[in-house]
């Protein structure tokens, strides 16, 4: 089963950043034909030492202080990471999907996991030593070059997060958070449908409570923004809410 690779795309509206999670699909000219780089591939032709584990629907994969000496690459499914403060408090950094990699902080020498990282879906991951990464990362420059793009384009979402977090209302949070969820501005319009993500999550993932996020769900369906059919459904109006000056 090939993974579907995942980056993300900047576009401006006004003053917001957006981010819209499409497929990425990096090409290497070989004279002859392009190939799309699959990580999966990369993993199998080198010959790297790797363990496939298949997690269960809230399974935890490793908890937040575990010892970190492994990086995991996403093949199917979907991964929640949260953080629980001294207080007991808990707040959800990411959800992650096919073709996003956990645990990478392992490469640049972190010793313990700094968040809980557990299964929404039932998830196959492909779970590599720190130093077989390594390893991989040297011997296949496709590779690297993708990794580092993953990981600068990771590190510009968290920093848009943040900002968001920062100058944002709960409203435009939680609208935002969907429309990244449900994959806006991609072709697929299956992923327009979250199955699997719970008011709790989105609570946590948004900086507020249960019953605020349930407020503007209702309040998101009667303006025919959100839908429910098999699932939560987002439609491309939610943007309006993202993009307004309120």
């Amino acid at each position: 089963m090939n993974a579907t690779t995942t980056a993300t795309r900047v576009s401006r509206k006004k003053s917001f950043y957006f981010f819209d999670s499409i497929p990425l699909e990096i090409n290497y000219s070989d004279k002859k034909k392009d190939r799309v780089f699959d990580a999966k591939d990369i993993f199998l032709t080198t010959g790297v030492g790797r363990t496939i584990w298949k997690v269960q629907p809230k399974e935890t994969i490793f908890s937040q202080g575990d010892v970190c000496e492994d990086v995991m690459y996403i093949q199917e499914g979907e991964v929640k990471l949260s953080v629980v403060s001294s207080t007991g408090k808990e707040g959800v950094v990411a959800i992650l999907k096919s073709g996003d990699f956990i645990g990478e902080g392992a490469l640049a020498g972190q010793l313990e996991y700094g968040e809980t990282a557990s299964a929404l879906t039932r998830t196959i991951l492909f779970v590599i030593n720190r130093k077989q990464m390594l390893q991989a990362l040297r011997a296949e420059h496709a590779f690297s070059d993708h990794f580092i793009t993953y990981i600068l384009e990771r590190n510009n979402r968290i920093k848009e997060d943040l900002i968001d977090q920062l100058f944002n209302c709960c409203e435009k949070r939680l609208a935002r958070i969907l429309l990244l969820l449900a994959g806006y501005g991609t072709l697929d319009k299956s992923r327009w449908v979250l199955l699997n993500v719970s008011q709790e999550t989105l609570a946590g993932m948004v900086g507020t409570t249960r019953s605020r996020v349930n407020f503007f769900l209702n309040k998101f369906k009667r303006l025919g923004f959100i839908g429910y059919n098999g699932g939560l459904q987002v439609n491309d109006s939610l943007l309006s809410i993202v993009t307004s000056d309120r």
